[in-house]
This record gives C-alpha cells, structure tokens and sequence, in this order.
C-alpha cells in the first residue's frame, strides 16, 4: 500500500468507528431506561460518583459551565431526588451536592441492564471463533483509547 491508500483506509476506519460507537452508545442508552435525563444531568451524575461530593461552583467549572447554568441542572436532579445537598463542613455559605441512594441504585441498575443485554447480544449473534475475533478488536480500541 502507499501513503494515499494508506491514508484512505485510516479515514474510512476512523469515520466507520465513530459512527459504529456512537450507535452502540445509544443502543446501551436504551437498555439502561435512565428518563428524560440531558446529557448534562447525566454527566454531572457522572462526575459526582467519580469524584465524590462537590459544590454547584466545582461542577460547573468542571463541566465548562456558567454557574448559574449548573444550578439548574442541579436544581432538575435534585427535585428527581437523584442528588441531595449537605452543609460545606469548612464553608457554611456553600452546599455540598452528593448522589443519593436512590441515584447509586437507578446507576447499578442501569450498568447490570446495559452489561446483560450486550452479553445476550454477543452470545446470540456471534458465533465462538466471532467473539475471539471481537475478544482482539477490542484489545486493538483499548490500545487507541489509551493515552
């Protein structure tokens, strides 16, 4: 091959990917029954079980947010009773905003539907000698995935 070929079949791998991705993404999405949740809402939830607890103002510089844009995704998870607020324990001014449990279970939930339904899918459209081709693919997407 040459570097015109080459380039091709990168660009043509690299286009076909991100569309396969992003369809499989929404595919999981749908196992998971998360609600009307925007893709805001859902990466605060995101943050906040990754990170642990934070304030309106540390998400929303975390999330490239305006503060006041952050206090109303907070104030729309809040009244879903998905996070709830506490006292700053060294700043009496701020809240610290934290997942409830009902949060953490609706987000294990979500995770075990999502994990089942790939795992029925994989057994049931690939054959054995197909999910060892898949067991490769997916070595070869950590390795670009990986910084």
């Amino acid at each position: 091959m040459n570097d015109a070929t080459d380039n091709l079949l990168a660009s043509t791998l690299a286009q076909d990917l991100r569309a396969l991705l992003g369809k499989l993404k929404r595919r999981l999405r749908e196992q998971a029954h998360s609600g009307d949740l925007t893709p805001s809402q859902v990466s605060v939830l995101l943050r906040l079980e990754k990170d642990g607890p934070a304030t309106v103002s540390q998400l929303a510089r975390a999330e490239a947010m305006r503060p006041q844009s952050m206090a109303a995704v907070v104030a729309a998870l809040e009244a879903l009773n998905l996070v709830s607020g506490a006292p700053h324990p060294t700043d009496g001014r701020q809240t610290l905003l934290s997942l409830t449990e009902t949060c953490r279970q609706q987000l294990k939930e979500g995770r075990a539907a999502r994990q089942d339904w790939l795992t029925r899918i994989i057994q049931a459209r690939l054959s054995q000698s197909e999910q060892a081709e898949l067991a490769t693919s997916v070595a070869l997407l950590k390795r670009l995935a990986d910084d």
